[in-house]
């Protein structure tokens, strides 16, 4: 049976079928057939990472923090009033956690995250290393890092200006606020504290008071 030329042919990836579109990840995330997937979260991924996993460690990023460096304008912030979400930009390290995904489940995972953190394109996908907890190293993990190049991106704003948009935006899914204590009193529970967030949250509030 000859194959529609309109199909991709059959590469051994994870996802693929000489007959199936190549799913919207394939170009950013080479995966091999029947390989596992590390997935590295700083955010409400942490907490909530909303796919299947084997482990789970607290993880360190080296070379890119976490920071509210991305403008939101649906959810926590309108176009005409943006709010600011988090982003991983460049300098420094972020303490986060891993996850340990089996073969099975890496293409759904994988549809998954593009679905939740690449709707508008605001972050880029990486492979990249990360250091375990447990003292393992692993080579590359999935990582969101913000795109430099996006209109979204909120590059020289510094902590007054922060909580100024913090202060005073809010979106689809509530004040601005509220998803940076979120973000901190879930951090603190884990046993992680982001100093840079930390201040933040104080600034925040000194303004709303």
């Amino acid at each position: 049976m000859l194959l529609d030329p309109r199909c991709p042919q059959a590469d051994g990836s994870a996802g693929h079928s000489p007959c199936k579109p190549a799913p919207a990840w394939a170009a950013d995330i080479p995966v091999a057939r029947d390989a596992e997937l590390w997935v590295f979260a700083y955010g409400s991924l942490m907490w909530n990472p909303g796919f299947p996993y084997l482990e789970h460690h607290m993880a360190v990023l080296r070379g890119y923090h976490r920071r509210f460096c991305v403008a939101s304008h649906r959810y926590r912030g309108t176009p005409e009033k943006p709010g600011l979400v988090l982003g991983l930009d460049r300098g420094g390290s972020c303490r986060g956690m891993a996850f340990r995904v089996a073969a099975e489940h890496v293409p759904a995972t994988l549809d998954y995250l593009w679905e939740r953190e690449m709707i508008n394109r605001t972050y880029r996908p990486r492979m990249l290393p990360i250091h375990l907890g447990c003292g393992r190293r692993v080579e590359a993990a999935c990582t969101f890092v913000v795109d430099r190049e996006h209109s979204q991106y909120c590059p020289c704003l510094d902590e007054a200006e922060m909580a100024e948009r913090i202060a005073c935006c809010a979106g689809e899914r509530g004040p601005n606020i509220e998803y940076l204590a979120n973000t901190v009193d879930h951090l603190e529970q884990l046993g992680i504290r982001d100093v840079r967030l930390s201040a933040l949250m104080h600034a925040v509030r000194r303004r709303v008071a």
